[in-house]
């Protein structure tokens, strides 16, 4: 891969991905902003199951829809993609040469899977023994769930975030709700990254490489964060479970989306007060014209409106009604208590801020110009995300991947293509 004459992080890293989907794709993407030669490898004829995830798909310079869904062109920037077919025992030895010339591979496959084809760890750790190996399952390679299949949204409700997630089972439009997005497979991907970073260090330093074990659920656990705190050092003891709040904190009061006045077309405009001290509170009262309650027994520290907030809400609530959004966020913004609107996908992309970090990427894609993406958040000073290929198409860089990494002649990638072992 071409990477400039910019230095990046990663550079001289080689990631063998086999990866598809979601969580495994987002830790690979992430490597390649790195910096990281990403090679994917794809099933010829179909690829990666996102890239038919649609519609939307991405027009061709005709305006035609073409085969290369949005979802996956949302996680497959700077990778190199070879399509091989890993079920030929043909295809099987290519990966392991591939893997003889990686420090990386990554890999979501059912349990077992790979070792049907000899491309799992133990086989591969044989041809590279400082190979980094990182598997991303549902449950993980232990337990008794290791066989199952595993997927965000279950995952999202096995690992407790639906039953915290979601308005009040007693209000309206109560019970359980996902996250808008797969924040299991995201969060998994990045943990993944995380992982595998520390194992290339240590491969780097002793010559070892090791295998990773990732699981949707381990990582949801994980992600419970406090609420799986207060759950194990206080709900166990007491019988008692975090559960649905909606747009409240069960442990911060006010903590929650507020209905301000219906703007001049009558749309019912919302926005998040987020007051996460004392002091905040006592500004905040101040701007709603309420200075009494910052010294209300009540409510003058956190705990006191936590125990109150079915009197604090409700008053707050009126009060936020008799103005407009745009009101409470110059006003609040001034007293310097944390506010914000609820913005659309659409409001998100032309706010000044999120313009100003340059949170949009333009790609030059082989069949499209000018191909606008969401960019990556990481900002390096002296070593910075690399802006090197777009999301690729099946099996674009086959002749170029077994070129530059085997030195395969121009006849022999003919004579494989021939044998259906890669397109």
């Amino acid at each position: 891969m071409n990477h400039n004459q910019t230095s990046h992080a990663l550079d001289g890293i080689r990631v063998l991905d086999l990866s598809r989907v979601l969580a495994g794709p987002w830790c690979t993407q992430t490597l390649g902003d790195l910096g990281a030669d990403v090679i994917k490898v794809e099933r010829p004829g179909s690829g990666d199951d996102t890239r038919g995830w649609g519609p939307p798909f991405l027009s061709d310079r005709a305006g035609e829809d073409t085969a290369q869904a949005a979802y996956y062109l949302g996680a497959n920037r700077n990778k190199r993609s070879i399509a091989c077919d890993i079920a030929t025992p043909g295809g099987q030895a290519l990966i392991k040469q591939l893997a003889a010339q990686s420090q990386v591979f990554v890999e979501n496959f059912k349990v077992g899977d790979l070792a049907r084809y000899g491309l799992d760890y133990a086989s591969l750790r044989e041809v590279n023994p400082a190979l980094v190996y990182c598997s991303v399952t549902g449950f993980g390679q232990t337990g008794p769930y290791a066989e199952r299949a595993g997927y965000d949204y279950a995952i999202q409700g096995m690992g407790g975030l639906m039953s915290v997630t979601g308005e009040r089972d007693d209000l309206p439009g109560g019970g359980p709700q996902k996250v808008g997005v797969a924040v299991t497979d995201l969060f998994t991907g990045m943990y993944a990254t995380v992982a595998i970073l520390a194992a290339i260090r240590h491969a780097e330093r002793t010559g070892v490489g090791q295998y990773i074990d990732m699981a949707l659920l381990d990582t949801q656990v994980a992600m419970l964060a406090n609420l799986g705190a207060t759950y194990l050092v206080h709900g166990q003891a007491h019988g008692s479970t975090p559960g649905r709040a909606g747009n409240a904190h069960i442990n911060i009061v006010p903590y929650q989306v507020f209905k301000a006045l219906a703007d001049d077309s009558g749309h019912i405009q919302h926005l998040i007060v987020a007051v996460g001290n004392d002091g905040q509170f006592s500004r905040f009262s101040q701007v709603l014209g309420h200075p009494e309650w910052a010294q209300d027994p009540r409510f003058q520290t956190n705990a006191a409106r936590v125990r109150h907030r079915e009197i604090l809400v409700p008053a707050i609530a009126q009060v936020m009604a008799l103005q407009p959004k745009s009101h409470w966020l110059a006003a609040l913004e001034a007293a310097k208590v944390p506010c914000g609107p609820i913005n659309s996908l659409a409001e998100v992309f032309s706010d000044p801020q999120v313009n100003a970090r340059q949170m949009v990427d333009t790609w030059q894609h082989p069949l499209a110009d000018d191909v606008r993406l969401v960019a990556s958040p990481m900002k390096l000073s002296e070593t910075p995300v690399l802006h090197g290929a777009p999301p690729p198409m099946l099996g674009e860089h086959t002749e170029q991947i077994l070129a530059d990494v085997l030195g395969m002649e121009p006849s022999a990638v003919l004579a494989l293509k021939a044998q259906g072992i890669v397109a």
